[in-house]
């Protein structure tokens, strides 16, 4: 199980999978906070903008994974877990949510999913 974490391959991944999920949480849910007085053409072609760079990001994230070595089921798993960590405190801190407890059970939940994708 570890030595998947100590690949560079990894950590190139989880370093580009961080950034395309800033993009693309913001390409989601942005617009509700920004755009929301807008019409609707006009968010979701600003949210494409947005969702492009992300896919410019998360495709070589994917390329580089897989060429190291992480299965599809772990680099879903990964992209997951990162999707959270970028969801929460954009949830908190940009779009003023609430803190809640499921947020615990949530990370939980998936700190599981990630023992059992990444079990030898």
């Amino acid at each position: 199980m570890m030595h998947i974490f100590s690949s560079t391959a990894f950590w190139k991944t989880a370093g580009l999978l961080l950034l395309s999920n800033c993009f693309m949480t913001y390409a989601w849910y942005g617009h509700l906070k920004t755009l929301g007085s807008k019409p609707l053409l006009i968010a979701v072609v600003a949210s494409w903008g947005i969702a492009f760079f992300e896919y410019l990001i998360q495709v070589p994230a994917n390329r580089i994974g897989h060429a190291g070595h992480i299965d599809l089921a772990q680099l879903k798993i990964m992209q997951e877990v990162i999707a959270l960590s970028v969801f929460v405190p954009f949830s908190i801190f940009y779009m003023k949510e609430p803190v809640k407890l499921n947020f615990l059970w949530a990370a939980l939940c998936m700190l599981g999913a990630v023992y059992f994708i990444f079990k030898d």
